[in-house]
């Protein structure tokens, strides 16, 4: 291993920020699509100064994003190479493992060739088996699914197949042990990017713009069954080579817990930029932290909430100060996301999007880094500053950053 230019890097992904459409965003029904920038508009402003200083505002327009004349971070937009706009396409990707085809998709539901083994092998009949918004599926069929003891099945525009159940009905250890079963038999050309597990609790009333409702609530204990990558990552690299690669939220899920050290799988954007924080200040070994915020893609992107979006992009804002100031000279911080999901499209799907690269090095000033042509610049950047050489991937902008020497 070459000498390294930094000791530690911090990736902090926000779930579906995309800053607007790729060329290629109608084959998926995208045109138009700009999450931040629409959103922007949507809520007649975000007030995001430190994003600004970073240089988002130089990346995407709208109102409150500010072009400033000498950002903190150096600023470019990365587009995914491979086909997709999914959450494991596009992590896998920045780890410098891309996809060439797509994972496979059902928005008719899943075939009988998937369904009845699945029932067989858990001796259930399934609920369900179609497209569905999470929130919407479990209301319309929860009553049922508490009264039959059927697990709902449901997916969405992503690569998943997602099951459903009450904790009282089908306890969080028997869900897991339910989707285990559907990880192990969903291979070959039926592999989906990830098997869910969707724990809920209820009814609970609750007071609406319609009056008094009676409402199902999915509940924290959400696991994930992930396709381990059909390559080695970033992540395998680190850690072959005795680097810490510490994982918060949900990216051991993503990448199946391979090359992944250490995991922490807070729940929620502030818990997760906690855990950041505390990792930054305590956690001293060289390496990688890699955090993904996902309340942007799960709580708003997918539920068309505009205004709950923009007050997500500002409760990061306000808490980015402490993460700026708990680097020290050898840390970087990279700000990015992994496709777009824009609350103010009749859609509530991913978008194909280009995605934000702001990398920030303490004490050094920013420059443009353009278009970034597949996320896997951003690993294979990662990469040579950690000493590792060569990737197989991607295109390493570490020439072009300024004072970055190994």
């Amino acid at each position: 291993m070459e000498r390294m230019a930094w000791k530690r890097a911090v990736v902090l992904v926000l779930d579906s920020v995309g800053i607007g459409a790729l060329p290629d965003a109608s084959r998926y029904g995208d045109e138009g699509s700009n999450t931040v920038g629409n959103t922007a508009r949507a809520v007649g402003g975000l007030k995001v100064p430190h994003l600004n200083g970073l240089g988002l505002g130089r990346l995407v327009a709208g109102p409150g994003l500010e072009a400033v004349p000498e950002p903190l971070a150096s600023y470019g937009r990365m587009a995914e190479r491979a086909p997709g706009k999914d959450t494991t396409t596009g992590h896998w990707e920045m780890m410098g493992c891309t996809l060439d085809r797509p994972l496979p998709t059902y928005p008719d539901g899943f075939p009988p060739e998937v369904i009845e083994p699945f029932e067989q092998a858990i001796g259930r009949k399934v609920l369900g088996n179609r497209a569905a918004s999470g929130t919407e599926i479990i209301q319309e069929l929860g009553d049922e699914h508490v009264r039959t003891g059927r697990p709902i099945v449901y997916t969405s525009a992503d690569s998943v197949f997602q099951v459903a159940a009450h904790e009282d009905v089908i306890p969080p250890g028997e869900l897991y042990r339910i989707c285990a079963v559907a990880r192990e038999q969903l291979r070959g050309e039926h592999a989906v990017g990830r098997v869910i597990a969707r724990p809920f609790l209820g009814p609970f009333d609750e007071e609406g713009p319609g009056g008094r409702r009676r409402v199902f609530r999915r509940t924290d204990n959400r696991r994930d069954f992930s396709l381990a990558p059909p390559r080695p990552t970033l992540l395998d690299r680190l850690s072959e080579q005795g680097l810490a690669v510490r994982a918060v939220g949900k990216i051991s899920d993503i990448f199946a817990g391979r090359g992944i050290t250490r995991s922490v799988h807070a729940h929620g954007n502030q818990a997760v930029l906690e855990t950041t924080l505390d990792l930054l200040l305590h956690a001293q070994e060289p390496g990688l932290i890699f955090a993904n915020c996902v309340d942007f893609d799960m709580l708003w992107g997918h539920r068309n909430d505009a205004r709950g979006y923009a007050g997500g992009l500002e409760e990061v804002d306000r808490f980015l100060p402490r993460l700026l100031d708990a680097l020290a000279p050898d840390d970087r911080l990279i700000l990015t996301a992994d496709h777009g999901c824009d609350p103010t499209t009749p859609s509530t799907d991913h978008s194909r999007e280009y995605v934000p690269l702001l990398w920030h090095a303490p004490g050094r000033p920013g420059l443009a880094l353009g278009t970034r042509q597949t996320f896997a610049d951003l690993g294979a950047t990662l990469a040579d500053g950690f000493g590792l050489g060569p990737s197989d991937e991607g295109t390493s902008f570490l020439p072009e950053l300024p004072g970055e020497e190994r």
